[in-house]
Order: C-alpha cells, then structure tokens, then sequence
C-alpha cells in the first residue's frame, strides 16, 4: 500500500534546500578531515610494516583512503535519487480559490440608459403682419394716356441700319462638386443571434448554447482574480454592484468602456481597470456576429463587491 503524498511547491522546495546543505555538510566535514592528516606523520607510523606489503602502505593509508567509504556515498546517492523522485510524483499544485460572489451576472433592475440632451432648436420667427391696404381718394387717380402709335410701314426706299451685333458672354463656370457625404457610422447592436463570448472555450465541442455558459464562468474567474478590492471601500465595509458598458468590436477588442453604475470608495474604478485589462491577456473575445458576419455590440457587465465572511 503507498504512501499517498501532496506537497506543494513551498514544502518541495525547502526539502530540496535541506538536501543541498545536508550534502554540503558531508563535502567540508571530509575534506576538513582529510586535510588536516600530514604525510609525514602517516610515514612514521607506517614506516616499519610487518604484515603487509611496503607497497601498500606506501601507496594508500587507511586514514586517507577515500575510497572505503564509496560504498556510503553510493548508498546515500540512491537513497537521494529515491526521495528526489518520490518528492517530484507528490508534487501537487493547487488552483487558487477564487471567491465569486453569487449571482455575479444578476442585474438588480434593468438600467434605463437617459438619452443625451441636445440644445433645443431656436422658436422660429413669428409671420409677417397682414398687409394694410389704404384706400386712394378718387382726386389721387391719374388718368392713364391714350397710347400713342407709331408707323412701323416698310417700304422698298426704305434703308435699314443692321442692328448692333451682341456680344456672346463667356458661359459661367460649372458649380463646385457638392462635398462627399459623411461616413455612415457603423451600428452598435444590443442583442444578435450570437452574443460575443470570453476567450477560451472555442476549442472544446458542444453548441454555442455550452461554449456561452463556458464562456461566461471564465470571464467570472479573470474578473473576480484581477479584480482589486479598494482598501478604503474595505475598511468602510462599502458593497454594491458596479455596471461597466462597453462594446466588442468586430476584431474582438473592447472598446468605448463606460461606468454605468459606481457603488463609491473606488470600486467603480477597480471594476473598470479590470475591463480595461482585456485587451493585453493576450486572446481577444469572440465578436458578436448577426446574418453570419461580425457587428459591434454594447455589452453589459455587472460586477458585484462582496465581502467575504
């Protein structure tokens, strides 16, 4: 039956320091003993050999005979290799625990957004007065005169000047081309066939239906694992949903970010920061797409401030 082991990287770690300075004892407590042994004094003492070879004592002296303790160290070698294995299959890491508040993506009410005001238009000018119509006396009326006739007869002794010829005038130039037309702003979509979608659930099989609630729990954990509780709304106990606005463009970036609701003490703040953290975690959003291709669409996110316990 094995020993079932779960060490984390702390305790791995301070085993593995324990072994280094373990080893490192073992190194300079021999070579503080084999360093203070003096070839002359072994010379003396193995000078007259009795029972065994010159040769012997002459090439290797039991005191600095390294060599007899080889068994040792290979023992101690595989006792080493043995726990460093061991220690490695226990290595076990933990995910950090995340604290989500409950009903995180619940809004409280629906959020009536005020239209913004624009300068109201001038009252036009008021009508003209009537006209006043003066009655003229009849002394005042000028008789008209008779017209006077005049004999336009042409006959054969008659000499007609040739009328002055006129001048054709230059035609005018042709009018400016009207300027081109303002670019059409791209619609903002509130609601399309398929809502844009956190990164990181796009490889995994299932409908959209599983990749959106996939989606959903990972956008739950990078919110609430980046997201910094202010420590003066900690302190003053300050809880509350705060409501960011913002639109995923078609490339998947967030864009226009706007606090819509801010609780107080900075935790408007902290909740827009995180947002605006998304577009450098290195993957972008799945964008919205309508009729097949991408729009931009204004997405609603509420963040919620709970303290835990």
């Amino acid at each position: 039956m094995g020993i079932d082991l779960s060490l984390t990287g702390g305790t791995l770690g301070l085993v593995l320091i324990v072994l280094v300075l373990f080893v490192l004892g073992i190194i300079f407590f021999l070579r503080s003993r084999y360093s203070g042994l003096s070839s002359e004094s072994l010379k003396e003492k193995y000078a007259n050999l009795t029972n065994q070879s010159p040769m012997k004592g002459r090439a290797k002296y039991p005191e600095a005979d390294s060599f007899s303790l080889s068994r040792t160290f290979l023992l101690f070698g595989l006792a080493a290799s043995i726990l460093l294995v061991t220690l490695g299959f226990s290595w076990t890491s933990y995910e950090e625990e995340i604290y989500i508040p409950e009903g995180a993506l619940e809004l409280d009410e629906i959020l009536e957004q005020e239209p913004p005001r624009t300068a109201e238009p001038p009252p036009p000018p008021p009508p003209p007065p009537p006209p006043v119509i003066e009655e003229v006396p009849e002394e005042e009326i000028i008789e008209e005169e008779e017209p006077v006739f005049e004999d336009m007869t042409v006959e054969e002794e008659t000499v007609i000047e040739d009328a002055p010829v006129a001048e054709e005038e230059a035609p005018p130039p042709p009018p400016p081309p009207p300027p081109p037309p303002p670019p059409e702003e791209e619609e903002i979509f509130k609601v399309v066939e398929q809502m844009p979608r956190f990164p990181g659930c796009e490889e995994q099989g299932g409908s959209d239906k599983e990749k959106e609630e996939c989606a959903k729990g990972k956008m739950l954990s990078y919110i609430y694992k980046n997201l910094k509780y202010p420590a003066i709304a900690r302190e003053n106990g300050v809880e509350g949903m705060a409501v960011i606005q913002f639109v995923v463009a078609k490339d998947g970036s967030v864009t226009d970010i706007n606090l819509v609701r801010d609780p107080g003490a900075g935790t408007g703040g902290a909740a827009q920061k995180v947002v605006e953290s998304m577009n450098s975690m290195g993957a972008k959003w799945i964008p919205g797409k309508q009729r097949g291709r991408p729009v931009k669409v204004l997405y609603t996110l509420p963040v919620k401030f709970k303290l835990e316990g």
